[in-house]
């Protein structure tokens, strides 16, 4: 069996904000290919783990590597032209520009043609192309979540970091765009989610970690973990209901 590249590995990595640390030594790892849950209680180190991979936060310790080359305290601006790329939790496009224009600016390191990537973006979310020229203040928060995870897409990124893509939207709303994530990932892009509806990140995840005040707690198969006793106890409050799997 062939073994899968590494794209990301981050090794006992120490960060936080002022002079206080947040995560205490995390370490973790995506194949390529993969979708990668990071789950956990409020304040466990889930975000702003996510921002120190992006370089939004300058660790204090520990490595990050991505695509075999080190980027541990790399500005943003140049992880996102090695290929990675971030959809954070606050608004995430540019209410007063148009959709057409919102993707437009999420190439704006590219100096080549990017309509390939346009249609490549509007294949996965075709609502996109047919609301191109309405403001995108005025969609709803499922299409304005695509706006960003489409704004995100534009640069065809080799990993793409998403946190709480879910955050704020109706059920129905949810359960699209975990299925259009999974589509995301099925053409070719590696996914790191941070996500508190813990269910469904892990039903479409290959692998997760539970961190816990800034430390590694739990790690596993997504579908292991949903069925692990002590993470159902802790952070999934007892069985529950299913965890709605979404095909990869």
């Amino acid at each position: 069996m062939k073994m899968k590249a590494r794209i990301l590995e981050v090794s006992d990595l120490v960060s936080g904000y002022t002079d206080l640390d947040i995560l205490h030594g995390i370490s973790m790892h995506i194949e390529s290919g993969e979708i990668v849950s990071i789950i956990g209680p409020n304040g466990s180190g889930k975000s702003t783990l996510m921002k120190t991979i992006f370089g939004l936060l300058r660790p204090r310790g520990g490595t990050i590597v991505f695509k075999d080359r080190d980027i541990t305290g790399v500005k943003p601006d140049r992880v996102v032209r090695f290929g990675m790329s971030y959809v954070p939790q606050e608004k995430e496009f540019f209410p007063s520009l148009t959709v057409l224009e919102n993707l437009e600016m999420g190439a704006f390191i590219r100096d080549d043609d990017i309509s390939e990537s346009l249609e490549r973006v509007y294949a996965i979310f075709p609502a996109l192309k047919e609301k191109g020229q309405i403001r995108a203040g005025s969609l709803s928060g499922g299409e304005q979540r695509m706006v960003g995870i489409g704004r995100a897409l534009m640069l065809s990124p080799d990993l793409l970091l998403l946190d709480e893509p879910s955050a704020g939207l109706a059920p129905v709303m949810r359960d699209m765009v975990f299925e259009k994530i999974a589509e995301v990932n099925r053409a070719g892009t590696s996914i790191l989610i941070v996500e508190q509806n813990a269910r469904r990140s892990l039903g479409i995840s290959d692998r997760g970690y539970v961190l816990e005040m800034g430390r590694n707690r739990f790690e596993g198969r997504g579908l292991e973990l949903l069925e692990n006793e002590d993470v159902l106890r802790l952070y999934l409050g007892g069985c529950g209901s299913s965890p709605g799997t979404v095909a990869k």
